[in-house]
């Protein structure tokens, strides 16, 4: 973007337009920030670097100090609107309750539906159409989870929430289940205060996590975290932490779900975030046992699709060695056991001798 000049515009009333359109388009809400964060958002990710936090992310690395930069991520950015989508299905069956039952497998909520990518880009295109419309041509560039995007602490510092312990943002009215989304801008707009934190005493999500990956207050170890093992990390989950993962095959939603504030998260109004192929309650022994071509068809669209058929019949396997003792586990088990991907084919067998041991311990 180059810097331009709009000087007839009124740009508190335009800020109010803006805020209004993103809720009509759907938004929770929107608000606005300046494009530079404090200088001490650079020190904190520069240590948590060199600490290795970031396990096999090595985009992180790569990207650097940009990722809290955004005016030289997009040269030009004056302001960035920042807007939530709550993505919580309502018909989803209790995540407490499936996560007590071993045999089946727990996938975070958020992945239940259709990629929200896709969705919140196009909102937000529709957000910029809207402004275009207004104000004529102007510089912008879309954003959701797709590039060197502090999204939490710009979001935090539009005022939509704070930075929780467990580093994810958290709104007073709303809690923490919902998507973030950006629009770089170069309209000079008025930003809106930040709220301070509301978190206190509360070390819920620290003591809730069953790897321990929040390893102090707003720091998590991502090479400990179960959405990183099972998603990010390209190989098998290490040995250390398959115990602990239990049935949690995609992601995991504990530190979320122990949080006072999601007593006031909302469900979602989006109808592709709706669940998709009984997701929300299936077993872990119907999904091991679901080819590549099925894998391909059900999950198209989804954002389990990218972590691929291997990373997910390797982290299945690692929820069936977890799952109470059954014969028909222990048949599915073996079939893979001398699978020719040896993602698979280790934590399978790993997953084989777990059951064996638990039939005979009875």
């Amino acid at each position: 973007m180059t810097e331009k000049s709009y000087q007839k515009l009124d740009y508190p009333e335009l800020a109010g337009q803006i805020k209004a359109w993103a809720q009509d388009l759907g938004f929770a809400d929107a608000r606005i920030s300046k494009a530079a964060l404090p200088p001490e958002a650079e020190a904190h990710l520069q240590a948590w670097l060199e600490e290795g936090c970031h396990g096999e992310m090595d985009y992180m690395e790569r990207h650097g100090s940009l990722r809290v930069k955004p005016a030289e991520l997009v040269p030009g950015t004056l302001s960035i609107i920042s807007v939530r989508l709550p993505y919580w299905p309502a018909e989803a069956v209790a995540s407490e309750e499936v996560l007590a039952d071993g045999s089946l497998a727990y996938l975070s909520r958020y992945a239940l539906g259709r990629d929200y990518h896709k969705v919140i880009r196009a909102r937000l295109q529709k957000l910029a159409d809207q402004i275009r419309h207004t104000v004529g041509d102007f510089g912008y560039r879309v954003f959701t989870d797709s590039a060197p995007v502090a999204e939490v602490a710009l979001a935090a510092q539009s005022g939509q929430g704070w930075r929780g312990k467990h580093t994810l943002l958290l709104n007073r009215q709303q809690g923490s289940l919902y998507f973030l989304g950006e629009l770089f801008t170069d309209l000079p707009l008025p930003a809106d205060a930040a709220e301070e934190g509301h978190c206190g005493r509360c070390t819920r999500c620290i003591d809730v996590c069953p790897t321990q990956a929040i390893t102090a207050p707003y720091k998590v170890d991502a090479r400990r975290c179960i959405s990183y093992l099972t998603i990010e990390l390209k190989t098998a989950i290490p040995l250390e932490f398959r115990p602990l993962i239990g049935n949690r095959v995609y992601g995991c939603d504990d530190c979320q779900l122990t949080c006072p504030w999601n007593r006031f998260a909302v469900n979602t109004a989006e109808p592709d975030f709706a669940v998709r192929h009984g997701l929300d309650r299936v077993s872990l022994l119907e999904l091991f046992g679901w080819s590549e071509a099925m894998f391909k068809e059900k999950l198209a669209g989804s954002p389990i699709y990218r972590i691929g058929y291997a990373k997910w019949l390797s982290n299945l396997a690692v929820g069936l060695g977890n799952a109470p003792y059954d014969p028909a586990i222990v048949a599915a088990l073996a079939l893979r056991a001398d699978d020719e991907n040896e993602l698979v084919a280790e934590p399978a067998r790993w997953a084989l001798q777990q059951q064996r041991q638990r039939q005979v311990a009875g």
